[in-house]
C-alpha cells in the first residue's frame, strides 16, 4: 500500500512538474499579450522595455489621430494658427461617418474645441475641419501627416486620411505609433487635450466622453488614443507617469471587447515592477557660476531646467556618471531661462540623458560709461 501510495505521489510530481513548465516565460520573454502587436517605451529616452512584433505594418485605426493632433500642435507652435481661431464646417467634413460630433455645414467652432472633439471624442469629422483649416484641404493635411512620419524616421507608416477609417495604404506600426507619441509628449497641449475625460460641446448639448478608459482605472495615466474597427480590433496608445517614471505602451489588433486597456496594464505593470526614475539631479539646482561680460552685474548662475536623471532596472543603477559642460562667460544683455550649458547623463561610456542648464535671473547690458569704469578699476585695482 505504501509502495503503490510512493508511485502516485511521484506520478502526481512530475505531472505538476511538467505543468509548471508550460507556463513558465520563454527565454527573455517575461510577460505575454493578446495584442497582435505591443510595444513599451521609456518616455524620455525611447529604449524599449518590451515588444511584440512592434513593426509588423497594421491598421490603427482612431489612434491615427495622434499624428492629426500632433501636426495640429506644430502648426500652432509655428503660429500658422491659433487655438482661438475659428474653424468652419465644410460639407465634405460634415459627410464623415464612424465617430462624429455630426457637423453641419457651416458650422463654427473654435480650434481648440474641434481638438477636443478630436482628442475626446474621436470626431472624424473634426478631423477634416481641422485638415482644411490648417492646410487648406483635407488630402494636404495628409500629406503633411506622411512628412511628419518622414522626418520621424519612421519606416513604417503610411496614412490615407487624418481620422484612421480603412484606406488601401493607411498603415502604421506600435513602434512607429510610439515614436508618434514620444513626440508629441513635446507639446503639453497634446497630453492636455487627451487627459480630458469628458467636455461639453454646444454649450452642453453634445456631451463628450474620452473612450481611454486608463484615465479612470490605471494612476498615473493621462493621455493618448483609442481605436477599434473591423479590421484593427482594439488598439491603444497610451502614457503613464509615476514617480518621475514616464512609459508610452502601445496595443494593436487585441481581439476583445476592453482588452487593449487589459493589455496595457499588464504591460504597465511589468513596467513599473521593473524599472524606476533613477535622479541624479533635480530641477532648478546650481551646477555652477558663469562671468558676465558687459553685463550690469559680473556673474549669473547655472540651473538646471528640469530633473536629471534616467530610467533604470530596479537594482542594477550601477556606473553612473555625470558631466557639465558649461560656457566661461556669457555677453549681455542676458534673458531668464537662457541657456548656458548642460549636465549629460552617462552610463559607462553611453549617454542616457542630458538637461539644459540655464540663468537663474535676467541681467540687463551696462551702459558704456559703466564698462569703462569697471575697465579702469579692473586696470588700476580700485
Amino acid at each position: 500500500m505504501q509502495k503503490k501510495l510512493a508511485i502516485v505521489l511521484g506520478l502526481v510530481l512530475v505531472l505538476a512538474n511538467i505543468g509548471f513548465a508550460k507556463v513558465q516565460p520563454v527565454l527573455g520573454v517575461e510577460i505575454e499579450t493578446e495584442a497582435t502587436s505591443a510595444i513599451l517605451m521609456d518616455a524620455a529616452s525611447g529604449k524599449i522595455f518590451y515588444e511584440k512584433e512592434a513593426h509588423k505594418e497594421l491598421a490603427p485605426a482612431s489612434v491615427t489621430k495622434i499624428m492629426t493632433l500632433l501636426v495640429a500642435a506644430d502648426a500652432i507652435a509655428s503660429e500658422k494658427v491659433k487655438l482661438t481661431d475659428k474653424v468652419v464646417a465644410s460639407e465634405n467634413a460634415s459627410k464623415l461617418g464612424g465617430s462624429q460630433i455630426y457637423l453641419e455645414p457651416g458650422e463654427v467652432f473654435t480650434l481648440e474645441q474641434m481638438l477636443i472633439a478630436i482628442a475626446v471624442g474621436s470626431a472624424n469629422d473634426g478631423c477634416v475641419a481641422v485638415a482644411e483649416h490648417i492646410n487648406g484641404t483635407h488630402e494636404s493635411f495628409v500629406e503633411e501627416m506622411n512628412n511628419k512620419a518622414q522626418a520621424l524616421g519612421l519606416k513604417n507608416t503610411h496614412f490615407a486620411n487624418a481620422y484612421g477609417l480603412p484606406a488601401k495604404g493607411h498603415y502604421t506600426s506600435a513602434y512607429d505609433l510610439a515614436v508618434i507619441s514620444k513626440e508629441a509628449l513635446k507639446y503639453p497641449l497634446v497630453r492636455k487635450l487627451t487627459s480630458m475625460k469628458e467636455y461639453d460641446l454646444r454649450d452642453g448639448k453634445f456631451k463628450l466622453w474620452n473612450t481611454n478608459k486608463l484615465l479612470w482605472w490605471y494612476p498615473g495615466a493621462d493621455g493618448f488614443k483609442t481605436g477599434w474597427t473591423n479590421e484593427a480590433k482594439y488598439c491603444l496608445a497610451s502614457t503613464v507617469e509615476r514617480d518621475g517614471l514616464r512609459l508610452i505602451c502601445v496595443v494593436m489588433g487585441v481581439p476583445q471587447v476592453r482588452g487593449h486597456f487589459a493589455e496595457s496594464m499588464k504591460i504597465y505593470n511589468y513596467g513599473f515592477a521593473k524599472y524606476e526614475f533613477k535622479q541624479f539631479a533635480p530641477a532648478a539646482q546650481k551646477q555652477g557660476v558663469v562671468k558676465v561680460r558687459k553685463g550690469m552685474e559680473e556673474e549669473v548662475v547655472a540651473l538646471t531646467e528640469k530633473p536629471l536623471g534616467a530610467a533604470v532596472e530596479k537594482g542594477k543603477d550601477k556606473n553612473f556618471w555625470v558631466e557639465t559642460k558649461l560656457n566661461p562667460e556669457i555677453v549681455a544683455p542676458i534673458e531668464k531661462g537662457q541657456k548656458i550649458g548642460e549636465v549629460i547623463l552617462y552610463r559607462n561610456e553611453e549617454m542616457q540623458a542630458s538637461v539644459n542648464l540655464i540663468v537663474d535671473h535676467p541681467v540687463a547690458k551696462a551702459s558704456l560709461a559703466e564698462q569703462m569704469t569697471r575697465t579702469i578699476k579692473g586696470v588700476f585695482g580700485y
